[in-house]
């Protein structure tokens, strides 16, 4: 898809850009966590309009479901994927020269114990 956004409500895309600009000053929060991975990659205007479609999304589901809405916390790609990240940070350790063992928290404090 071209990443353009389609025609549609022009009020109702500013107030969405609005709340999406807002979300992103907050901290610890995963529509903030969003917008800076995406503002990273693609820019800020780009990043907010990303943002307020997930925004749209959740506020439909909380009125079709009759719940309310609840944080996802700003690590959640972390948490989903933390194989991932680890590897990643240890290639990126390993690209600067660093010999890099991976050991858990606990096998660490059994260590010093």
């Amino acid at each position: 898809m071209s990443g353009t956004p389609r025609k549609g409500s022009a009020w109702l895309r500013r107030s969405l850009c609005q709340a999406a600009w807002a979300a992103s000053h907050t901290k610890e929060t995963y529509l903030a966590a969003r917008f800076r991975r995406l503002a990273a990659r693609k820019g800020k205007k780009r990043a907010i309009g990303a943002v307020a479609h997930p925004i749209l999304v959740s506020r439909y589901d909380m009125l079709k479901h009759k719940e309310p809405s609840h944080e996802l916390g700003a690590d959640l790609l972390e948490r989903r994927k933390a194989e991932n990240v680890k590897r990643y940070l240890v290639k990126r350790l390993e690209r600067l020269g660093l010999h890099v063992t991976v050991r858990s928290a606990e096998d660490t404090a059994a260590l010093l114990a």
